[in-house]
């Protein structure tokens, strides 16, 4: 990192929105203890879907948890299919399968679609449109697919190995997996990612992987990165 500066990346949040709590708190403790003169947080997406305040944890994002940081928010696949349920409801047919029922709940939709019908997957959209607040919807249209801090970079899922950083595709950015978990190349910049949930804190010589399945394990994990140190804050 450049010298004066301290990023901190939060992963895959999920609905948890007691645990981001959690976890601002800390950073903001760790953050007082900085002899830095920029503070950047980075979330790296999926705030949404699987636990059961998805709505809850935008609201804490839009409310400036991180008073004086430079906030970067990063967008996962759960928002790619959030948004494509607003637009193609019969792909509620998957997406509830991987929180989607979840996530429309926090947003109070009565009408969820416990069978496999076209309306009533058309129901429950017409009702999230009705109950989603525009800031919310604001929100999700900004998220960005990377971001570069010195010799990281990051975004949701990974990189397409062989390819140049800067001919990354959204596709890759927020859904790759094994084809990036795998390899061992070098990217010209150390990958920090989510995605893909693991036990503990990844790290490699080419990635940083910090989705530790918090909806489930209770474990939101943070990566702080300053000049050429790398350490984990987690809420357990």
């Amino acid at each position: 990192m450049p010298e004066g500066t301290r990023v901190y990346a939060i992963g895959d949040i999920h609905g948890r929105a007691d645990l981001l709590d959690k976890l601002h708190d800390k950073i903001l403790e760790d953050a007082r203890h900085a002899g830095v003169q920029r503070h950047v947080v980075v979330y790296l997406g999926d705030y949404v879907d699987r636990g059961l305040d998805s709505k809850g944890v935008i609201d804490r994002l839009l409310d400036d948890p991180l008073p004086g940081f430079e906030k970067v928010f990063l967008k996962g696949n759960h928002e790619d299919a959030f948004l494509k349920f607003f637009l193609e409801p019969e792909f509620g047919r998957d997406w509830k399968y991987y929180g989607g029922l979840e996530t429309l709940m926090s947003y109070g939709v009565k009408a969820l679609p416990l069978k496999d019908e076209p309306d009533a997957f058309v129901a429950a959209r017409d009702e999230l449109a009705r109950n989603f607040p525009a800031s919310h919807l604001d929100f999700l249209g900004s998220l960005r697919l990377w971001h570069e801090e010195g010799d990281f970079y990051f975004a949701h899922a990974g990189v397409r190995p062989g390819l140049p950083l800067e001919e990354q595709t959204g596709q890759d950015l927020m859904w790759i997996r094994e084809d990036f978990l795998a390899s061992d190349m070098d990217f010209g910049k150390v990958i920090v990612h989510g995605h893909t949930p693991e036990e503990q804190p990844v790290q490699r010589t080419n990635r940083i992987g910090i989705d530790t399945g918090a909806y489930i394990t209770g474990i939101l994990t943070c990566a702080v990165l300053e000049e050429a140190e790398c350490r984990f804050i987690q809420t357990a």
